[in-house]
């Protein structure tokens, strides 16, 4: 496979996750944010999420929400986002389903309809964004029952946990700096619901422990649980498998990804929770990004220098 093609079909996967990521933590904060203004402000999410000359301000939740999902100027818009996975997708259609394309095809058709932005100040802007968000889960569910299992699923599988990774860490990393600035315990819980609102795994949390939420509880689930699918090590082991069968296929030579990879989730499945807290939780974060930026760049020099 072309290397132009593979990077397509990876970036393809990882602005897809990125969005349906960004629309939760929308969905989720302006939830909270209705009901503690001063505990989950708009600002830390745009600056996480624009560029640092951003000017943008405003702690208005339809503004923020309309900045988020229709500014141009954005890079991490949605409708930025869209767009580019659509340039992806339309670049590879011989390499996808039809039923994907048109899957992203309709979801830009969607949010580029003048009168979309009208909805969103007159409407329910919790259904507003579950109904682009439903975009992003037809588009997973299309993908996993009708691309075939070849080098194309594998790649864009990559690219799709790639995101993943880089999100949860970059969400967790959010609500550790609001934890860090108080010490009652009520309102820490209420960051650590947040956080699991935000990835989808409170439901879960709450059958799995029955109980207020414990610190070091939140911490195994998102960065070591086994089934939870977007957990850290989830995500890295996933990840790891379909490296493994790119390889497999020959689309990728046996090289340094695989020892990263090992190594990265040798790292997260044993590190001990005690470790964790000895070290720092961002700290720990700070590695996990580093080493999946690694592995990115690996990718990138190993296969994309030999397949132009």
């Amino acid at each position: 496979m072309l290397s132009r093609v593979a990077n397509n079909l990876i970036w393809l996967d990882r602005y897809m996750e990125r969005g349906s990521g960004i629309l939760n933590l929308l969905k989720v904060n302006f939830s909270a944010n209705q009901d503690s203004p001063e505990l989950f402000p708009w600002t830390p999410i745009i600056k996480n999420f624009t560029t640092s000359d951003n000017k943008f301000y405003t702690e208005d939740a339809i503004e923020c929400i309309e900045f988020m999902v229709f500014s141009y100027e954005n890079s991490n818009s949605i409708i930025n986002i869209v767009t580019k996975a659509r340039e992806n997708a339309r670049s590879v259609q011989e390499h996808i389903s039809r039923e994907l394309w048109l899957c992203v095809n309709n979801y830009y058709l969607y949010l580029t309809n003048r009168d979309l932005p009208k909805r969103l100040r007159e409407d329910d802007p919790i259904q507003f964004l579950e109904d682009l968000r439903n975009y992003h889960l037809i588009f997973n569910g299309t993908a996993d029952i009708t691309q075939e299992r070849g080098a194309s699923y594998y790649f864009m599988n990559v690219g799709k946990y790639l995101e993943r990774v880089i999100q949860i860490s970059d969400f967790t990393a959010i609500k550790l700096v609001e934890i860090g600035k108080t010490s009652d315990n009520l309102e820490q819980s209420f960051y650590w619901k947040n956080l699991l609102l935000s990835i989808g795994g409170y439901q879960l949390y709450l059958k799995t422990h029955k109980s207020t939420f414990n610190e070091d509880h939140v911490i195994r689930m998102v960065f070591q649980d086994k089934l939870f699918p977007r957990s850290v090590y989830y995500c890295v082991n996933k990840l790891n498998r379909h490296i493994n069968q790119l390889i497999d296929s020959g689309e990728l030579e046996k090289n340094n990804i695989e020892f990263l990879l090992g190594k990265l989730e040798s790292t997260i499945k044993y590190t001990t929770i005690e470790n964790i807290n000895k070290q720092g939780l961002q700290n720990f974060i700070n590695d996990i990004k580093t080493d999946i930026r690694n592995i990115s760049l690996t990718i990138n020099a190993v296969y994309f220098s030999q397949n132009n």
